[in-house]
Order: structure tokens, then C-alpha cells, then sequence
């Protein structure tokens, strides 16, 4: 899953043939210094044969606790989003670019990122969605262009290979500035659009 390139690595297609071998590969891990503070490793949940994954920056305080993506006051808006739409959080495939959580939720840096986008791409390799929403500045830099603005780049696709990818803010940028929720539902649509084409309502 290296979208700057539109290539998978070698590492990709060896190694772990599952979802729940990759979490118990990495169970222990102690790549970047992010490790040594977090109370649970946050994996990623979700359809293993999701054909719709989102991507977002790291685990808050919640995640951090429950180990689960995406469950706090971002997490429970993502979910009212998807149910907007009509997608079910249980249809799609949820992680993010760093598994642990980075202290008082700051912006993972370059080498704990490099650090864990291995884990990422395995995750996505074993899964093979086509359709793919970046959720956030953090993600759209880690998996497209470190110069990427979200504010230049949502709303668009980005077609990499066989993937689409569609960049929108993340839900944790609306709840600071609700005056972006208006262009999320516009992507949103976009996205919904896409999934219905691949799977019809009922055929999940």
C-alpha cells in the first residue's frame, strides 16, 4: 500500500496470511518510542473483506483505552456519518497510520509513521479494498504526498493502480469547525456513490 508509488513491497505478499496473525505479529511491537506510553495497541476493526476502508491519523484517549479505532467523540460523528450515508461501520474496515497513541494526541511525527506504515500496508494488502477514504491532513501526507494540503485535495479522487482514494477532513476537524461538515457530506456522497456501485444496497 504504498499510494505515493502505486506499488505493493515485497513484505506485502509474505508473512502473516490473516488479519487476527498480523494483530498477534504485532502485538509486541516496539518500533518507535510511541510503545513505551500506550495502554493498548489499536489495530484496526472491521469487514476482512471490507471493499471500503478508511484511514485515519492515530488513537485518542478512548481508542487508547478500549484498544478500538475511532470511538471517541470523532468516532461516534464518523459513525453518524456512515449512517447518513447509508453504510454501516460493520461493512467498512477502520485503522489508522499509527497504532499507538501519540502523547496528548499531537501529530505523529516522520519516524513514527515510518515506523508503522509496514503494519498499514499489510493490513490493506490482506483486505484489497477499492475504495479508500483518507481521513485528515496526517493521512493524506503519510499515504500520498508529504506536501498534500486536505484543504486543496478533498473532495477529489485519487486513483492509485486499482485503488480510489477520496481525501476529506477528519470528523475530529469538524467538531472544532463545524462549517466543514457541509464539504464531508459532499465527499461523503461521492463515496457512497462509488461503494453502491461496487455493492448494491442488500448485497453487503
Amino acid at each position: 500500500m504504498e499510494f505515493r508509488t502505486g506499488q505493493l513491497k515485497l513484505d506485502d505478499l509474505y508473512g502473516p496470511r490473516t488479519l487476527d496473525e498480523l494483530r498477534e505479529s504485532m502485538a509486541g511491537c516496539r518500533a518507535c518510542g510511541l510503545a513505551a506510553g500506550r495502554t493498548n495497541l489499536v489495530f484496526g476493526e472491521g469487514n476482512p473483506r471490507a471493499r471500503l476502508m478508511l484511514i485515519g491519523e492515530g488513537p485518542g484517549a478512548e481508542e487508547d483505552r478500549l484498544g478500538r479505532p475511532f470511538v471517541g467523540p470523532a468516532g461516534q460523528l464518523l459513525d453518524k456519518i456512515l449512517a447518513a450515508v447509508g453504510i454501516t461501520r460493520e461493512e467498512v474496515y477502520i485503522a489508522n497510520i499509527v497504532k499507538c497513541r501519540p502523547p496528548g494526541n499531537r501529530v505523529p511525527n516522520r519516524e513514527e509513521v515510518s515506523a508503522c506504515l509496514p503494519w498499514l500496508r499489510k493490513q490493506f494488502a490482506l483486505i484489497g479494498p477499492p475504495l479508500v477514504v483518507i481521513l485528515g491532513s496526517t493521512a493524506l501526507k503519510s499515504l500520498i504526498d508529504p506536501q498534500a494540503a486536505i484543504t486543496s485535495w478533498r473532495g477529489r479522487w485519487i486513483t492509485r493502480g486499482r485503488v480510489r482514494l477520496m481525501p476529506t477532513y477528519h470528523p475530529a476537524a469538524l467538531l472544532r469547525d463545524p462549517r466543514k461538515k457541509r464539504d464531508v457530506w459532499h465527499d461523503f456522497q461521492l463515496v457512497r456513490d462509488a461503494y453502491r456501485a461496487l455493492v448494491p444496497l442488500g448485497k453487503e
